[in-house]
């Protein structure tokens, strides 16, 4: 098959038909293909508040490690990425290998919770969740999981609650330090983005809003070159599979709550408190050294989202002994799900954490 679409002309006939079978088979997948089954590993509600759910995951297999471990998500889309489908899945892999998994679910929000600030989540929601799955699983101490904001919130709450018996604490894609951000920074710098307007016209903000200006960061390739990949590979039923459920997942978005939007685009995009030991909340500073708990924190050479140096700007900011980052070669989301994933990233996770849950 000729690798140029330029040289169309030159295609003999059954190219030509190979190429028809390709764009109907993508046109398909687009269109009329059933959307697939996602986050397979049977879990139970263990806790609510408001549209927020705390699972545990539930297993035949008897637990290895001592120390339960609380996966806590972002803001953005919704959580199951990180148990996407079997054998692919992080939540997955961790639970038959011992782990008591737990995962917080922010849910929904509806323009009822516009004014949901990162302090309710932070002070209210997450300690509550932990204090859960300790009584739970029966533990004296916690590991907690923060992915993409989901780690940036979670290095806050424990900079906050250094009470909190707090073992281990793993960040995986998670901005710290959004001086140089790049992209984002042009597109949310305070001089062209009111984020007071924003907020105010809107009350909670779209998911689209938040797609686009993802997708905007590298256009063509994340607008377009999915799409292309697709007929390039439209007979491979393995790789629709993974497309079809990443595109779900990607098209599955939430609500934002307008207050929580309003802090994180200003205190972090354009004031990048955090890093600078500025931010508030509830009235208390954000104290980076508190965190004394062992660390793992993990980059994406390949992510656009949250870059290497945003991530590591952690390390000389906590006061943790035991601390490690290590960039894998993957990206925002290939970090969590794909063939990178369960080969490096999988393993990294559990063998760190199991040497120190027990």
């Amino acid at each position: 098959m000729p690798k140029d679409w330029n040289t169309l002309a030159e295609f003999t006939n059954q190219e030509y038909q190979q190429l028809f079978n390709r764009v109907t088979r993508a046109s398909q997948v687009l269109t009329t293909d059933a959307e697939p089954e996602v986050g397979p590993t049977p879990k139970e509600v263990i806790w609510t508040r408001n549209k927020t759910k705390l699972y545990r995951y539930i297993s035949d297999q008897p637990k290895k490690h001592k120390v339960p471990l609380l996966f806590v998500y972002a803001l953005i889309n919704k959580p199951y990425i990180l148990d996407l489908t079997k054998g692919g899945s992080l939540i997955e892999f961790l639970v038959e290998r011992g782990f008591d998994v737990y995962l917080l679910d922010w849910g929904s929000p509806g323009y009822e919770d516009r004014h949901m600030k990162l302090d309710d989540y932070i002070m209210d929601y997450i300690p509550r969740a932990v204090r859960k799955v300790l009584r739970k699983s029966q533990a004296d101490e916690i590991s907690i999981l923060g992915y993409c904001m989901g780690g940036t919130i979670t290095s806050m709450f424990a900079a906050l609650h250094p009470e909190l018996p707090i073992r281990n604490l793993i960040f995986m894609t998670s901005p710290f330090n959004f001086e140089n951000s790049g992209a984002y920074g042009a597109m949310l710098d305070e001089r062209y983005f009111d984020i007071d307007k924003v907020v105010g016209t809107l009350g909670v903000i779209p998911p689209d809003m938040i797609d686009f200006g993802n997708k905007m960061i590298n256009p063509m390739a994340t607008n377009l070159g999915p799409f292309v990949s697709l007929v390039d590979r439209a007979d491979n039923e393995k790789f629709i599979t993974s497309f079809k459920l990443l595109r779900k997942w990607l098209n599955d978005g939430i609500l934002f709550p307008g207050e929580a939007y309003r802090q994180w685009i200003r205190d972090f995009y354009q004031k990048n408190k955090l890093i600078k030991g500025e931010m508030v909340i509830r009235g208390r500073k954000v104290k980076l050294e508190n965190i004394k708990a062992n660390v793992l924190n993990l980059a994406g050479k390949n992510d656009l989202i949250a870059p290497p140096h945003q991530v590591e700007a952690l390390m000389d900011a906590i006061s943790s002994e035991d601390k490690q980052f290590k960039v894998l070669p993957v990206g925002h989301t290939s970090i969590t799900y794909g063939g990178q994933a369960t080969k490096i990233t999988y393993p990294t996770i559990s063998d760190w954490l199991s040497e120190r849950s027990n």
